[in-house]
């Protein structure tokens, strides 16, 4: 468990370098015109480089506009051009933790009111109080075991 949380602990500090780069707005003719057009490269220059026709670049630089593009094909356009490409993941909820405790808290409420409908069923209701306690409580569990069912 312990490995699991450090492991969790450096994704998501590698993760949280990336959160800037949420706001970074893709250029609408792609990565790969505009730095090329930026920077004064040719597409015939920037063909040579990568040793395919100036037809191929118009097309792979479509695909990228299309969104139909490798990240294999971006590194090669990258080098290229002397750049690097660089991607990663970032968390909608802005941290790794913030997602599990999300997802953890749905669940937990979802398991507690599955059970509070038997008890009222049974006329046997809780509080309001004690059913968010027991969500807490049942979401605090959920965070340390990060069970699969997380996901589902």
């Amino acid at each position: 468990m312990a490995k699991n949380k450090l492991q969790l602990q450096q994704l998501n500090d590698k993760m949280l370098l990336l959160n800037d780069m949420k706001r970074a707005m893709i250029p609408m003719e792609g990565w790969i015109n505009a730095v090329r057009t930026s920077i004064g490269m040719s597409l015939e220059q920037l063909a040579t480089r990568m040793h395919k026709t100036r037809q191929s670049m118009r097309e792979m630089e479509q695909r990228e506009k299309d969104g139909n593009i490798t990240l294999k094909t971006l590194s090669e356009a990258a080098k290229a051009m002397d750049m690097q490409l660089v991607y990663g993941f970032v968390a909608k909820d802005g941290s790794l933790e913030a997602l599990i405790d999300r997802k953890a808290k749905e669940l937990a409420r979802s398991i507690v009111e599955r059970t509070s409908v038997s008890m009222k069923l049974e006329d046997q209701e809780n509080s309001a109080s004690r059913i968010q306690q027991a969500i807490n409580e049942r979401a605090d569990e959920l965070k340390k075991e990060i069970p699969k069912i997380l996901w589902d």
